[in-house]
């Protein structure tokens, strides 16, 4: 019996269906194609074992698992999920009547729970795109998509909770949005739910007046910042602060900031939509792939994780030109694109520049107690 479920692959921040068809016919095989990679090779023997904690198994059988499209690559393990749902579909185990109507994503672990995936935020607007009821993910990744308006969002502990949802037996309810009276558009800055746990307050530094003034006014008009001045004069703890009086993330905004976090797995870990500037602050050392994105998996570097926030480079001397050239076009044009020969791949990365430096090697030059000791 042939049966098909759906899941997804990111390429960026966009997401692609993909059909997983499970055929079981007579003989004694296992066949998984599609261009999958080693991870996703490897899901027979966690599907496997999962199986078997809701007292399910792979049938002895010829079974037969395509991933289409076949010429995209498929990687990472939020793959076994769906796989798993058409092994216990095609081998008639269980019936589901409306399997067609869910994208299905999540890792399988041996005792049957569900671990957090990677691009849920996309893949659950991709979803309401292509006019799917609902997503099953797990329940990190669940809260991720919580807030996208129009698409059931369900969250799942374990296997046991897919098949429930599945057979739509009612007793697990679709995710409700994290934090429903959420308002993005005149937000109140003050509330609870804008302030940052870890930020410093901009109220809250004494003295350089002259610095917080030129600060205020970057906010106000989008303006990228160096500061210049010796040790200790405070340029880092403004520079931290200074995301907190830019204007509040509007909703698409921080939609578009949270599937960047989502690609990059980083996403589960702010329960719903990013609804603070991000601000980003590399080391100097950091390498070109760190900043700009890339790697085997075009994952989005520091300028695209902080889209619509600051990025701060301390020191800025101290980068290498490499690193301060590569800054040049998406400051310009606030998107790069990630060309290698496997992908390519854009990411948006419209961020404020703030930047540091000392006035001189030493840092004391034009010091009143003439500390400088750099030769003239």
């Amino acid at each position: 019996m042939l049966s098909r479920t759906y899941c997804a692959s990111c390429i960026g921040i966009e997401a692609i269906t993909v059909t997983i068809e499970v055929d079981v016919s007579q003989g004694i095989s296992f066949f998984l194609v599609g261009l999958p990679d080693s991870a996703v090779r490897e899901s027979q023997q966690r599907i496997s074992t999962a199986l078997m904690t809701i007292g399910a198994r792979i049938p002895g059988k010829k079974i037969i698992v395509n991933m289409a499209p076949a010429d995209l690559r498929k990687e990472g393990s939020s793959f076994d999920l769906a796989i798993a749902v058409g092994i216990l579909a095609a081998s008639e185990q269980y019936i589901f009547n409306s399997l067609s109507s869910y994208i299905i994503m999540g890792e399988l672990a041996l005792d049957g729970s569900l671990r957090a995936v990677p691009g849920a935020l996309p893949i659950a607007v991709h979803a309401r795109e292509e006019s799917f009821r609902g997503c099953i993910f797990p329940v990190e990744s669940a809260m991720e998509a919580s807030d996208i308006d129009g698409i059931v969002i369900n969250a799942a502990h374990n296997l046991a909770d897919v098949i429930s949802i599945l057979l739509d037996d009612g007793v697990i309810s679709p995710v409700k949005p994290y934090s429903e009276d959420a308002c993005f558009d005149g937000a109140d800055v003050n509330s609870p739910l804008w302030q940052s746990s870890f930020a410093p307050d901009f109220a809250e530094i004494k003295g350089q007046e002259h610095a917080k003034r030129g600060l205020e006014i970057a906010a106000a008009g989008g303006h990228n910042l160096l500061m210049c001045g010796i040790p200790g004069s405070g340029k880092s703890l403004m520079a931290k602060a200074f995301a907190g009086i830019l204007p509040p993330l509007g909703r698409d905004e921080s939609i578009e900031t949270s599937m960047i976090y989502s690609v990059a797995g980083r996403g589960h870990s702010f329960k719903g939509l990013i609804r603070e500037r991000p601000f980003r602050a590399p080391h100097h050392s950091s390498s070109a792939i760190a900043i700009a994105g890339g790697g085997t998996k075009a994952f989005p570097g520091e300028i695209s994780l902080a889209h619509n926030g600051v990025l701060f480079m301390d020191e800025l001397p101290e980068f290498s030109r490499h690193l301060l050239e590569l800054l040049r076009q998406p400051l310009e044009e606030r998107v790069i694109s990630l060309s290698r020969a496997n992908y390519k791949v854009t990411y948006p990365c419209n961020f404020q520049l703030l930047a540091s430096m000392n006035p001189c090697p030493c840092g004391f030059y034009g010091d009143s107690a003439g500390r400088c000791t750099c030769s003239p």
